[in-house]
């Protein structure tokens, strides 16, 4: 089973005789894509696992009812997406922190995540990106880190190609200006 294309997963999942099975061939085939996604949203490891575990449980209930008009890949990644989001703003408000006003809280997480490796360089980088508006951190992200075209990205976010090239440049823009600063 481990080489079934994702239509046969699905036709098996809804079948309900391999159902478990066929989700964790899906679970297997996206955890490590869909973990980095939502990593570089939520920035800690203990924050992205407990993100990930609701991603495939939202997707386990509702795959019955997926429609394939998109790919199963870009549905994955639109729930991860949409429950990193939800997961940010849950957290601002715990926090008492304004929605636009993150970055206190992204860097503290940042420095305090016993995860990061990264040198010197890297931690300017990250700085960096969890200072980008939140859009322009998605848009960056997928199409930078995650190697993304602009049309998946458009059919995860439902935003036109346009409006993402141009959030992806105002990103670059953003990011060359804070990484030359001193």
């Amino acid at each position: 089973m481990a080489d079934l294309n994702d239509s046969e997963l699905i036709r098996r999942f809804r079948e309900g005789s391999n159902r478990n099975n066929a989700f964790n061939q899906i679970v297997t085939k996206y955890q490590e894509r869909l973990y980095w996604h939502i990593r570089k949203l939520v920035i800690s490891h203990d924050d992205t696992d407990d993100v990930l575990q609701n991603t495939f449980i939202k997707a386990f209930e509702a795959l019955d009812r997926f429609r394939e008009d998109a790919s199963l890949f870009t549905w994955l990644y639109r729930i991860a997406t949409n429950e990193s989001l939800s997961f940010l703003k849950k957290k601002k408000k715990w926090y008492l922190q304004p929605l636009g006003e993150n970055l206190g809280f992204l860097e503290n997480t940042l420095e305090s995540d016993t995860y990061f490796s990264g040198d010197e360089i890297q931690m300017k980088l990250q700085k960096a990106i969890v200072r980008l508006p939140e859009k322009q951190r998605l848009v960056f992200n997928m199409k930078y880190f995650d190697e993304l075209k602009y049309e998946e990205i458009s059919e995860i976010l439902k935003t036109s190609v346009g409006a993402l090239k141009a959030s992806y440049h105002h990103a670059i823009k953003k990011l060359e200006k804070y990484l030359t600063e001193d």
